[in-house]
C-alpha cells in the first residue's frame, strides 16, 4: 500500500523510552487512499507522539468497506526502498503485482510480505472478478536496520502460519515471533516462517465475549495493540476503543486483555530501535539525502522529472553518480526492469508520481522519553 498523502511530511524517527506503566493511546486520523471515491484508511502510524513501536513504522487500518459498487482498493504502481511491507486480511482478498514479477492474491489468514530493500515497485488492487463483498484489513510496514536497508528485494506469500485455538482465544502470529504461551498450553515459542531482519512480531488476537487471556509477551519489546473490532476492551486494565492504538513500553512478562464482547486486536512489537531514520512518502532512508536521490531515481524511471528531480540527479552526478553527504552510488541506471525500481507488470493503469519535496528539513519527530 502508498503513503498516498499529497503533501507527505518528512520524519527523522529514533525510538526512545516511552512510559514504564500506563497505557499510550494512539487515535487515529483518516486518509483517503485516491480520488473521491477511493476508500479511506485509520492510520495510527506514524504520528508525532510516536513514530515507532520495535521496527513498525506504519499501520493503516481499512474497513469493512462494501466493494461491490466502488472500486475498492486501487493502488498503482509506486515504489518503496528501505522496508517491508506487511498485509493482513480480515475479509476479502487483494491482488498483489511487483517489479520482482510476483502476482498473488492474498486472503484472510495469509501473509503477503514484500522486502524493499534497495528499491521495488508494486501494486494492490481489488481484483475484477471479485469473489466477496467486502475488504478489510491492515496495512503495515516495518523499516529495515541500517546494515539490511540495501538487501535485494524480494517477496515472500505464507499460508502456514503458527495459529492456536483455545478456550476463547484464537491467536495467530504472522510475522516474527511470540514466546510460549502457557495459557493456551503453548510450550514452545510461536514463530512465523517469515523473513524478518530485526527482532520483531506481528499476531491476530481474537477473543470470544467474556474472554479473559493473559498473553506473554517478551519483557525487552515494546508492544502495541490495535482494536478491530470489540465492546469494551481492555488492555492491562485500561480500556482501549476500537481503531485506537494502545502502547506499552518493554518491562512487562504479560499483557492481560478483556472483554466483554467479541473482540478482535492486532499485536505490533518488537525490540525498540536505536537507529534513526528517515521516512517521507513511501521512502525509508537514511538520512535526508537518501530519501530525495530515492524520489529522483523514481521520477526520472517513470519519465515525470521534475525541477526538484533534475536539480537531485545534476547533484548526484547521475547516472551513477554519487548521492549526497552519504557517498551512496545512485542505483538508477536503466530503465524498465533494469532501473531501480523495476517495471510492474499486471496492473491496467499509469505508476503513481511522487509528491512534491518539502521545501525544508522538518524538525526531527521523536518518541517521548
Amino acid at each position: 500500500m502508498s503513503n498516498l498523502d499529497s503533501a507527505p511530511d518528512e520524519q527523522t524517527c529514533v525510538a526512545l523510552p516511552g512510559p514504564t506503566t500506563a497505557l499510550e493511546v494512539l487515535e487515529p486520523r483518516e486518509v483517503p487512499l485516491g480520488g473521491a471515491r477511493a476508500m479511506t484508511v485509520r492510520r495510527t502510524l506514524p504520528q508525532r507522539s510516536r513514530s515507532l513501536v520495535g521496527a513498525w513504522c506504519f499501520l493503516d487500518h481499512f474497513g469493512p468497506d462494501d466493494v461491490t459498487t466502488g472500486p475498492g482498493m486501487q493502488v498503482p504502481p509506486h515504489p518503496h526502498t528501505g522496508l517491508q511491507t506487511v498485509t493482513w486480511l480480515f475479509g476479502g482478498e487483494i491482488e498483489h503485482h511487483d517489479s520482482v514479477g510476483s502476482a498473488c492474491l492474498v486472503r484472510p489468514g495469509e501473509l503477503n510480505l514484500m522486502t524493499a530493500g534497495r528499491g521495488i515497485s508494486h501494486s494492490e488492487h481489488s481484483p475484477d472478478d471479485r469473489t466477496t463483498t467486502t475488504l478489510h484489513g491492515v496495512q503495515l510496514w516495518t523499516a529495515l536496520p541500517h546494515a539490511s536497508a540495501g538487501v535485494a528485494p524480494a517477496f515472500e506469500h505464507h499460508d502456514d502460519l503458527p495459529v492456536v485455538q483455545v478456550d476463547g482465544v484464537r491467536l495467530q502470529v504472522f510475522l516474527g515471533a511470540l514466546p510460549a504461551q502457557p495459557g493456551l498450553g503453548v510450550v514452545e515459542r510461536m514463530e512465523s516462517p517469515a523473513t524478518t531482519y530485526s527482532e520483531i512480531v506481528g499476531a491476530q488476537i481474537d477473543l470470544d465475549p467474556g474472554t479473559r487471556f493473559t498473553l506473554a509477551v517478551d519483557p525487552e519489546h515494546e508492544h502495541a495493540f490495535l482494536v478491530d473490532s470489540g465492546d469494551e476492551v481492555t488492555v492491562d486494565g485500561s480500556p482501549l476503543a476500537a481503531d485506537n492504538l494502545g502502547y506499552l513500553a518493554p518491562g512487562r512478562h504479560e499483557v492481560v486483555l478483556t472483554t466483554t464482547g467479541r473482540a478482535r486486536l492486532v499485536l505490533v512489537g518488537g525490540r525498540p530501535s536505536t537507529e534513526e531514520i528517515v521516512m517521507w512518502w513511501n521512502f525509508v532512508g537514511r538520512s535526508h539525502d537518501e530519501v530525495v536521490a530515492a524520489r529522483a531515481d523514481w521520477q526520472r524511471q517513470i519519465g515525470r522529472a521534475d525541477r526538484d528531480t533534475l536539480e537531485t540527479l545534476d547533484t548526484l552526478g547521475a547516472p551513477g553518480a554519487r548521492a549526497g553527504s552519504g557517498g551512496q552510488e545512485s542505483p538508477s541506471t536503466g530503465t524498465g526492469q533494469d532501473a531501480r525500481f523495476g517495471t510492474v507488470v499486471g496492473y491496467d493503469g499509469a505508476p503513481l508520481p511522487a509528491p512534491v519535496l518539502p521545501n525544508v528539513r522538518l524538525a526531527p519527530r521523536r518518541n517521548p522519553s
